[in-house]
């Protein structure tokens, strides 16, 4: 007992990493099957557009999906834009922040599709299928060998010893697709490594206060889902049995527009006065009437944490 406990424990305190992992290899095996069941190079002059369809298509549609369930994608959305303001709901302001806060959603939108096109790069198929149909590997290939390797060139990825032939001394295909694979790789740990290291240099808290917020804020969110299913509960019942036994519904405080409106703003940082959440925010401030709600002196990356409801939550 003891020991499952230690592995959970493990698993929530890096949940971050290990999230991204496991996205990767479902990636990375989802790849493979296509690749091995679906992909079937056509041999002949649509080998370009159709090993690039396969290349790129998938990463696009993974790239979007990334966008789709990260909860601060619609946090930030949601609302931006209401009938009334609708003439006003994209100022310069509003616009900065959307792209300050975008740039770490986009980060974390790209894992997948990432992933998945170094996979396809290792694997080779699309890579071999497009690069074979490509005029300007004609040229490179088929330089002073005449029309007829040209029209062979497009059957490589059908024939292993035509490959052999036709590419001679030259780099295969193969070998050309794993190497802009293996160096997409280190490319891209090398920048997220760098990342990581500039976004907790500029972090506005220490080390351990960094480690108290994530609890604090994933404890919140766990009691505020609680409370907010009581609450909710209980009003569909009061307004249930008044429907039913036709009697006036009884006092039931519950927030109003404005009190969701304050909190659900995304989290600004504030060196003068510290809060952990915009619900936080909104209880020391007199019910947020102390403070002017949707400003703050800035949006560290570091903290982004805060605005994501939780790991599980697709944001719809």
């Amino acid at each position: 007992m003891d020991k499952l406990r230690g592995v959970l424990d493990i698993c929530i305190r890096h949940q971050t990493v290990l999230g991204y992992s496991i996205v990767s290899l479902l990636t990375a095996a989802s790849e493979h099957i296509f690749s091995s069941v679906v992909f079937k190079c056509p041999c002949n002059s649509g080998n370009m557009l159709y090993g690039s369809l396969f290349l790129i298509v998938p990463a696009f549609i993974l790239f979007l999906l990334g966008y789709m369930v990260n909860a601060r994608t619609w946090r930030l959305l949601t609302g931006s834009c209401p009938a009334e303001k609708r003439c006003s709901c994209c100022p310069c302001g509003a616009l900065a922040c959307y792209c300050h806060v975008l740039v770490p959603v986009t980060a974390r939108a790209l894992v997948a599709p990432l992933t998945w096109v170094a996979a396809a790069l290792l694997r080779a198929s699309f890579y071999e299928c497009a690069a074979s149909g490509n005029g300007l590997m004609k040229n490179f290939v088929c330089k002073d060998r005449g029309q007829e390797c040209r029209e062979q060139l497009v059957k490589i990825p059908c024939d292993e010893e035509l490959s052999q032939k036709l590419m001679g001394e030259l780099l295969s295909l193969q070998a050309q697709s794993q190497l802009i694979g293996w160096l997409l790789i280190a490319s891209i740990m090398t920048i997220a490594l760098i990342s990581a290291c500039v976004i907790h240099c500029y972090s506005p808290v220490s080390y351990l206060q960094l480690k108290f917020w994530k609890i604090y804020s994933k404890k919140e969110w766990e009691l505020f889902e609680i409370k907010a299913k009581e609450h909710a509960t209980r009003l569909a019942e009061i307004n249930t049995n008044c429907f039913f036994e036709a009697t006036d519904p009884a006092p039931f405080q519950t927030p109003s527009n404005e009190d969701w409106r304050k909190i659900s703003f995304l989290y600004t940082f504030s060196s003068q006065e510290q809060y952990y959440s915009m619900i936080h925010k909104y209880v020391n401030t007199n019910r947020g009437k102390n403070v002017k709600f949707g400003e703050g002196d800035q949006i560290p990356t570091v903290l982004g944490f805060v605005d994501e409801a939780s790991t599980n939550e697709s944001g719809f």
